[in-house]
C-alpha cells in the first residue's frame, strides 16, 4: 500500500525533499554569510553590548617658579558617579551610601528618585583615592568610580593672584592656569574594556589611545620674593588700616616679574567663603593716577629736550599757581622761593613741575609716557589686565599740560608704572615685560637716551638721600633711587576726588652701582598714620628692596669705609646696649 501511494503521488516527496534542502540551504548560508562573510556585523553586535572605552585622565602640566619650586601640581583624586535605574534596586543601601558619601540621607535620596531614569549621575568630585576606595568597597549596585586630578597650590595665598586655579574639571579660569590653559592641559586617552550588562568590568583589553600629559611652565617669579613682599605687604595694611594694597618686583634687564602681590588674598585650596573682591589681581586690573611718581617722567621729557639741565631754577613761591579758576599748589613747604630741578623732585612741588612743563609743552612729556608704556597694553595678556588711559589733545591747554605733569588726568596700573621706572633703571633701554621665566635677556629698545636716563638715576638717588628726601625708602648698605607719590581716589558715580580717600604710592630701583631691580608699591585708602607715599609706601619699598637685594646676593654699593668698619660700633650704639659690646 505504502508502495502504491508513493507511486500514486511521486512530485509530493520530490517536493518536500526540495523545501527541506532549501531551507539547510538558507541555513548554511546565513551561518556562512555571518560567520565568514559578514562576520564584523556580529562582533560589532557583542561589542555594543560589551565593549565600552574609559577616558584615561590626562596630568595637568606642572607650574613652578624660576627655580623649580612647584606652584601648581595635579595630584589624583576619585569621582564617583552612579547608574540611578541600577541603584532603584538597591534602595535599602541608600542609608548606607548616603552615609559613607557624608550626605544627607533624605537630601541623597530625593536626589535619587528624582534621577531614577538616568544611567549617569555624579555622586562626590575630588574625594581621595583613598575615599573613594572606601566607598567602592561596599559593593553597592550601580556606584562606580572614576579617576581624575585635581589642582593644588602649594603656596597658597602667596601665589594666588598670579597663578590663579582651575574649575572642578580642571580648566584654568584665573591667572596664569587660564592664560596659559592650552599650554598646560593635557589630552585624555581611552581604554578599551569589556563589561556586562551591569556596567561591571569583566576584561581590561587594551589601551587605544595614550594619555598626554600637560606641558610644564616654570614662571618668573622667585617663590622667596613672593613670600617677602607678601608679609611686607600684609604688614603694611594693617598697620595703616588700609583697604587694600599691590606691589611689583621686576628684573630691568630681562623683564621679568620676579613677585607681584596683592592683598586682601584669597587660598586657592579652599575657595568656599571666596569674595569677588579678593580674586582681582589689583596690579594689572586696578587703574589709578600716578600721582607724584609721574614727575619722574615728565622731568626726564625735559631733560630729552635740551632745554633744561639738574642746575636750572624755577621760582616755586609761594606755592600756588593760578590758572583761571583752577589752583595749583604745592602739599608742603618748599625749601625756599627757588629750587632747580633735583630739589623740585625731592620737595615734590607742583609748581615747580608745572612750570617745566608749560616750557617743554603737555605733548611732549604725552609721547615720552606713551613711549615707555604708560597707558599701553603690556604684551602680557593676563586675563583681565586693564590698559589704563593716557589723554591726548588736539590743544595742549595749561591746566591740561600741568595736571599730567605731576601724575593727574591719566590712568596706569601698577605693572605699568613698575615697566616705566624699569626704563630709567636700565639707562633709558625698554625690555618686554615676561611672566614666564627666560634664559637670555630680550632685546632691548632706547626709548630715552642714555644720557638722560643717567641724569634721572642721579637725581632720584637724591630725592632718597637728601636732607629733605624720603628717608624711610633708604635701604642700609646700598644706594637706591625712587620718588614717591600721593593720588586723590576719584568719586564713584560722582566728578570730582572723594574726601580723605588717597592712594599712596611709591617707585624706585637699585642698587645705583648697576640698577637691577625695580619695586612698586601701592596702598590704597591707608586711614591711621597718614596717607602720605613717603610715609606709608616708602618703609615697604625699602624692607621689599632691602630683602630683595640680600636674596639674590646683589654687592652692597654704600659700606662704610673700612676704617670706620674696623673701629668697633657708634659711641650711641654702645650706651643703647648698655656697655656691654
Amino acid at each position: 500500500m505504502m508502495k502504491l501511494e508513493g507511486a500514486l503521488y511521486p512530485w509530493r516527496f520530490r517536493l518536500m525533499l526540495g523545501l527541506l534542502a532549501l531551507m539547510v540551504g538558507a541555513i548554511v548560508w546565513r551561518i556562512f554569510d555571518l560567520q565568514v562573510v559578514d562576520r564584523d556585523f556580529l562582533i560589532g553586535q557583542g561589542d555594543a553590548r560589551s565593549l565600552r572605552h574609559i577616558p584615561i585622565p590626562a596630568h595637568r602640566g606642572l607650574i613652578t617658579d624660576r627655580n623649580g619650586e612647584p606652584l601648581a601640581v595635579s595630584t589624583p583624586v576619585t569621582t564617583l558617579w552612579a547608574n540611578a535605574k541600577e541603584l532603584q534596586v538597591a534602595k535599602d543601601k541608600w542609608p548606607e551610601l548616603a552615609a559613607a558619601l557624608g550626605q544627607d540621607r533624605k537630601a541623597l535620596t530625593e536626589r535619587l528618585e528624582a534621577q531614577a531614569n538616568k544611567e549617569f549621575i555624579y555622586l562626590v568630585r575630588g574625594l581621595t583615592p583613598e575615599q573613594g576606595q572606601q566607598v567602592l568597597d561596599l559593593k553597592i549596585p550601580g556606584v562606580y568610580g572614576i579617576e581624575e586630578f585635581r589642582r593644588f597650590y602649594p603656596a597658597g595665598e602667596t601665589t594666588a593672584h598670579m597663578v590663579g586655579f582651575t574649575d572642578i574639571d580642571d580648566h584654568g579660569r584665573e591667572g596664569v592656569e587660564l592664560a596659559y590653559d592650552e599650554w598646560l592641559a593635557g589630552v585624555p586617552g581611552k581604554r578599551q574594556v569589556i563589561k556586562d550588562r551591569r556596567g561591571r568590568l569583566i576584561k581590561d583589553v587594551q589601551v587605544t589611545k595614550n594619555a598626554k600629559a600637560g606641558k610644564p611652565l616654570a614662571l618668573s617669579i622667585d617663590l622667596r620674593l613672593q613670600y617677602l613682599a607678601n608679609r611686607e605687604l600684609r604688614n603694611a595694611i594693617i598697620e595703616n588700616g588700609a583697604k587694600a594694597g599691590s606691589l611689583v618686583i621686576m628684573d630691568v634687564k630681562t623683564g621679568e616679574i620676579l613677585a607681584m602681590v596683592n592683598q586682601p588674598t584669597y587660598n586657592p585650596n579652599n575657595r568656599r567663603n571666596l569674595q569677588p573682591a579678593m580674586m582681582r589681581n589689583r596690579a594689572m586690573i586696578d587703574v589709578f593716577e600716578p600721582g607724584s611718581t609721574m614727575k619722574a617722567i615728565s622731568m626726564s621729557a625735559a631733560l630729552e629736550t635740551g632745554r633744561w639741565k639738574p642746575s636750572d631754577k624755577v621760582e616755586v613761591y609761594p606755592g600756588t599757581l593760578q590758572l583761571g579758576k583752577y589752583t595749583i599748589r604745592d602739599v608742603s613747604r618748599t625749601e625756599g622761593p627757588v629750587l632747580d630741578l633735583t630739589g623740585i623732585l625731592i620737595n615734590s612741588s607742583n609748581v615747580g613741575m608745572s612750570k617745566v612743563a608749560f616750557d617743554i609743552g603737555g605733548e611732549t612729556i604725552y609721547h615720552l609716557a606713551q613711549k615707555i608704556g604708560l597707558g599701553q597694553p603690556t604684551g602680557l595678556d593676563f586675563p583681565g589686565e586693564r590698559v589704563g588711559n593716557l589723554p591726548n589733545y588736539r590743544e595742549w591747554r595749561k591746566a591740561e599740560t600741568a595736571t599730567l605733569s605731576y601724575g593727574y588726568g591719566l590712568s596706569v596700573t601698577a605693572i605699568q608704572l613698575a615697566h616705566a621706572f624699569s626704563v630709567l633703571a636700565n639707562n633709558g633701554r625698554m625690555v618686554p615685560l615676561s611672566l614666564i621665566h627666560v634664559d637670555e635677556a630680550p632685546k632691548a629698545t632706547q626709548v630715552i637716551p642714555e644720557n638722560v636716563a643717567k641724569t634721572m638715576q642721579g637725581m632720584l638717588q637724591q630725592v632718597i638721600e637728601a636732607p629733605r628726601g624720603v628717608f624711610r625708602a633708604q635701604v642700609p648698605a646700598y644706594h637706591v633711587a625712587g620718588k614717591s607719590g600721593t593720588a586723590r581716589k576719584t568719586s564713584v558715580g560722582t566728578k570730582g576726588y572723594a574726601e580723605n580717600s588717597y592712594r599712596s604710592l611709591f617707585a624706585g630701583f637699585g642698587p645705583m652701582s648697576d640698577p637691577r631691580y625695580a619695586i612698586v608699591v601701592v596702598i590704597d585708602e591707608p586711614s591711621k598714620a597718614g596717607y602720605f607715599g613717603g610715609l606709608v609706601s616708602a618703609p615697604v619699598f625699602s624692607k621689599v628692596m632691602s630683602g630683595t637685594l640680600r636674596l639674590m646676593n646683589i654687592t652692597p654699593d654704600n659700606l662704610p669705609p673700612t676704617q670706620q668698619a674696623n673701629a668697633g660700633p657708634p659711641a650711641a650704639a654702645v650706651k643703647a646696649n648698655g656697655g656691654r659690646g
